[in-house]
């Protein structure tokens, strides 16, 4: 006589990323605070360490080292043992690397960077808008002595840059007034921008001379003069800009770089297939 077999349906475990807590988002908790992390370390060359990391990302001393430990196992960060401190490690290059070499006008932009720098003096820079910020791509440090404000790689908000103005000089006022929204008109320093209304009387000047100002307006002591390159669709693609201190790029000379930074930025636009926009 045959038995009747009853089946038992097995019922799988739910693993440790099923089990971990959402954040607000819907995102993987332990994904999101292991990307603070990355981000906060990536802010200063001079690195971290455990303690001063934890009060940074808001993390307890644990998590953050549970959180680094997994990370330095994958080579995205790395722990200088001389000084105890913790640093973005070698992989976080490959991979952040990937951005700029998905954007491949990068390398094309070389000899133009390299022309700007070398007609002006100053620190010549590439730089994109993402997610309403700027990133630099790549630059050609000046042979000049001067402070650098931000970094290939990082990131600063569009109102507060020579370049986020000559990209948003570009925009529509509807447009320019969502950027505002979103991120603030932030008071970097007694000459930065801090009303919608001047920022948009800016704008209009920007447009009727080709090229943007950040006089002093990120970081006293610097100026930065930036200018659009277009697509073929004749919508900003990228700027270009040189940056320098203010003892060297006067209020006599910001004219003459400020042609001659649209000028490359033009044959850069061209060069790339771009189109620059019919004026008026």
């Amino acid at each position: 006589m045959r038995k009747n077999v009853i089946r038992r349906r097995t019922v799988e475990p739910k693993s440790a990323a099923d089990q971990e807590p959402e954040t607000r988002d819907g995102g993987v908790q332990s994904v999101d605070r292991a990307l603070s992390i990355l981000a906060t370390l990536a802010e200063d060359d001079e690195g971290y360490r455990l303690s001063d990391l934890a009060i940074r990302t808001g993390l307890s001393t644990s998590t953050v080292h549970r959180l680094l430990a997994t990370l330095e196992s994958r080579r995205f960060v790395q722990f200088d043992r001389t000084e105890s401190k913790w640093h973005v490690g070698s992989r976080s290059f490959t991979v952040g690397a990937s951005f700029a070499r998905r954007r491949n006008f990068s390398t094309q932009a070389i000899p133009y960077l390299r022309k700007l720098r070398d007609l002006t003096r100053e620190t010549a820079n590439l730089a994109v808008v993402d997610d309403e910020f700027i990133i630099v791509l790549t630059r050609m440090e000046s042979r000049e002595i001067m402070r650098s404000l931000t970094q290939v790689g990082g990131r600063v908000a569009m109102v507060t840059s020579g370049v986020g103005k000559a990209v948003l000089a570009t925009y529509s006022d509807e447009d320019v007034g969502a950027v505002i929204r979103h991120h603030g008109m932030p008071r970097l320093t007694e000459k930065s921008i801090v009303r919608p209304s001047d920022l948009f009387k800016e704008l209009e000047k920007i447009r009727k001379q080709g090229f943007a100002l950040d006089d002093e307006e990120a970081c006293m002591g610097l100026r930065c003069i930036a200018a659009v390159i277009y697509n073929d669709c004749a919508e900003p693609l990228a700027a270009i800009s040189v940056s320098g201190m203010t003892s060297r790029l006067t209020d006599e000379r910001l004219p003459e770089i400020g042609q001659i930074v649209r000028d490359v930025a033009g044959e850069l636009t061209f060069a790339l297939g771009g189109v620059m926009p019919k004026s008026g």
